[in-house]
């Protein structure tokens, strides 16, 4: 009774992160259907609103490190909660505002940074903190899939509120929504687990040194580095395919629905693909996890490419996307537990995420530049396939424990 109650508890924090993540994330990811609203209220042009748009995902990055570094010392239930309110904040005041300097502001600026002291760094911290370390990959995968359900749930239910409301009512909406997910930053104030066993000698001398030993020791780590680069690539191909591939629909002739379904689908799939990344890191290393993700990419892209360019491939592709959108979360994760430990791991994992954010500013820029200068998406298929390949083959130097199987349930 006593190991079914452990199991109990560990699957249940898994599921708190991943539900307030399926918030923050769901949150977040909605709120490109507003531009076209707030441009027809505002005037402000979809140039301004854009830009605004993008200081958010930058910020929403350089928010990861800074938000785990505040949870490793003082605990991740008050980062969580004034994530929150930061975000249900920067939705509501949103519709006040009448500039690109306020909008920059409200979702640039508050939005983004609540989204991220709410987002992956700090709960795959938390969890991680309070489980045994052969429950977290699995967690890991769990948490992350709960991020791709929100944006599979609040895409349609954000358009249902503009479309019913209108978009300032929506906005106001969606920061009620967010505000209802307070209760769960609560859950994951607990104390963290005894379990903290570390696999490598060097996580105990970081954790026993403190943080300021964890950055000098993370930056001059090879693996940890090479880890980097591959997410910067991940980064740049979500950030390039989520930004332009309504763009590529239409340059192919299609209807608009057939954009907005293939991103439902990617947003679906990879539900599956988190669950099945979190499985296989409790089985396999992570670096070949991930080598096989991004080569997966790669050939994928490359079939895109050759195939006739219908509805059906379109979804097709988004189902191929979707298995890996996300997916590489989890293993990105495990790998940065497994070479420094749990202890200083939001702040530690922030970083990686921060080199994810900087490919996806270049990723959506460079793909903007590419339409407006040759009037097709080629040179950056073809970039994608080069650097998703790149990604697959840095990853194998990576230095990892192999795992050990378990003799006996915890």
């Amino acid at each position: 009774m006593a190991v079914q109650h452990k199991q109990e508890n560990h699957l249940a924090i898994a599921l708190y992160a991943a539900a307030l993540l399926m918030v923050t994330i769901g949150a977040r990811q909605s709120l490109g259907l507003f531009v076209s609203p707030l441009n027809s209220a505002t005037g402000l042009g979809i140039t301004t609103i854009s830009f605004a748009m993008a200081v958010a995902q930058f910020t929403w990055g350089a928010t990861q490190p800074i938000a785990g570094a505040i949870a490793d010392r003082y605990g991740p239930g008050r980062v969580l909660a004034f994530g929150i309110v930061l975000l249900a904040l920067g939705n509501a005041l949103t519709p006040f505002m009448r500039s690109g300097t306020g909008l920059i502001f409200t979702l640039g600026l508050l939005a983004a940074a609540g989204s991220g002291a709410g987002s992956f760094s700090v709960l795959i911290g938390a969890a991680t903190q309070r489980l045994p370390a052969h429950k977290r990959g699995m967690a890991s995968g769990i948490i992350n899939a709960g991020g791709s359900l929100g944006q599979f749930i609040f895409a349609p239910l954000s358009q249902f509120l503009i479309s019913a409301f209108g978009w300032m009512n929506a906005l106001w909406g969606l920061a009620l929504i967010v505000l209802g997910a307070l209760p769960l930053a609560r859950q994951l104030r607990k104390p963290a687990a005894a379990d903290t066993v570390r696999s490598a000698a060097l996580a105990h001398e970081i954790e026993e040194r403190g943080l300021g030993a964890a950055l000098r020791e993370t930056l001059a780590n090879r693996s940890y580095l090479l880890l980097h680069a591959g997410f910067f690539t991940c980064g740049f191909h979500i950030a390039f395919l989520a930004t332009h591939l309504p763009g590529e629909v239409q340059l192919c002739g299609l209807p608009a629905g057939v954009a907005s379904w293939s991103l439902a689908l990617i947003g679906l799939s990879n539900v599956f693909g988190s669950l099945a990344a979190g499985y296989w890191v409790q089985r396999y290393r992570s670096k070949y996890v991930l080598a096989w993700m991004y080569a997966s990419r790669a050939a994928l892209v490359a079939v895109y490419l050759l195939a006739p360019k219908t509805a059906l491939t379109f979804y097709l592709f988004a189902i191929g996307l979707g298995l890996t959108w996300l997916a590489t979360v989890a293993p990105t994760a495990v790998i940065v537990e497994k070479l420094f430990g749990s202890r200083y791991l939001a702040t530690l994992f922030g970083l990686t995420l921060l080199s994810h954010q900087t490919g996806a500013f270049f990723g959506a820029w460079l793909g903007g530049i590419a339409i407006s200068r040759v009037g097709n998406y080629d040179v950056m298929w073809y970039a994608d396939i080069a650097l998703a390949t790149l990604a697959a083959l840095v990853n194998l130097p990576i230095r990892e424990a192999r795992i050990v199987p378990r003799l006996q349930p915890a």
